[in-house]
């Protein structure tokens, strides 16, 4: 598996926090697009690298059971990736991605590990039942819950956001969220915890992606208030707040002209691959964090600090 995955480095101009800049920065991928969200990884270019063949599970998460919304590409793949390497098997629901979902279910079985997949639309409470009903009758428990799964749309202004866009934003990032974490919760065991997916963007406000970031700063204060909510039952709950990663989102979102620069304004310089954030999943969902409830883990290239 080739690591060197930059494409180079050279000036270019983007826009920035501040106005238009130049500077260097590291070249994450060349343009492209997809039409449909939320993206499929098998046509990206280069593939998202999911996997550190260098990482070495120590059964951190030895027979736990956790579902991971999404979990068929991106980052959710490089999660149930590492999970499976710690130990633990992973249910998989997806939306309609067959072949990514097939792919990462027959990488994980070469690992020698277990995948449940699950096809169907979080934004409906019934299928958000039926991946808790067929966790149990799989598997007999839940230990961790990742809510990973979520859409995003680049649009310039408010007023070429439509209604339907708006609700779809919603239903999928927070509803969807608000629907399984509800229906997971009374199986989950004790010591369980729950992980889930905002953005860098909820911290500085991205202009052009201002429905998604209203759904991830909600998923902000989501996350703080259930952590107090089941803090004495000892169910933790925490969240993630990702940068520029390459993952089928970022095609299927950004105009072509802006992938280049994906994480151009991050302390680093550049986006990261999927298989970087896979130690954070790890941490949060094991005893490694056992004390840790409540929080934002900014995992971003520094483009967040303090």
């Amino acid at each position: 598996m080739n690591f060197d995955y930059h494409f180079g480095s050279d000036y270019y101009n983007y826009y920035g926090d501040v106005g238009f800049k130049t500077t260097r920065y590291h070249i994450m991928a060349p343009e492209q697009s997809q039409p449909t969200q939320p993206g499929m990884e098998y046509l990206m270019e280069p593939l998202p690298i999911f996997d550190n063949p260098n990482y070495l599970g120590s059964n951190k998460l030895k027979d736990k059971i956790a579902i991971i919304t999404g979990g068929d590409s991106g980052l959710g793949r490089a999660c149930a990736i590492a999970f499976v390497k710690e130990g633990a098997k992973v249910v998989i629901p997806y939306l309609n991605e067959q072949k990514d979902a097939m792919d990462t279910k027959n990488y994980i079985e070469k690992l020698g590990g277990t995948c449940l997949l699950l096809e169907g639309d979080i934004t409906n409470p019934d299928f958000c039942s039926k991946i808790v009903e067929e966790t149990l009758n799989h598997f007999g428990k839940i230990d961790v819950l990742v809510n990973n799964a979520g859409v995003q749309y680049q649009q310039d202004t408010l007023l070429d956001i439509t209604e339907e866009q708006f609700d779809h934003t919603m239903k999928v990032n927070i509803y969807g969220m608000f629907y399984l974490t509800k229906r997971a919760l009374p199986h989950m065991s004790k010591n369980g915890s729950i992980i889930n997916l905002s953005s860098v963007t909820a911290f500085y406000g991205d202009p052009q992606l201002i429905d998604y970031v209203t759904t991830k700063g909600a998923i902000v204060g989501f996350t703080r208030a259930l952590a107090r909510n089941l803090a004495e039952k000892g169910v933790r709950v925490n969240a993630i707040a990702p940068g520029f990663f390459w993952t089928p989102l970022q095609p299927a979102c950004w105009q072509k002209e802006k992938i280049p620069s994906l994480g151009a304004d991050s302390a680093m310089r550049r986006g990261a691959m999927p298989y970087e954030l896979a130690p954070t999943f790890v941490f949060l969902a094991s005893d490694d964090s056992s004390y840790m409830t409540g929080q934002v883990i900014h995992n971003d290239g520094g483009q967040i600090m303090g």
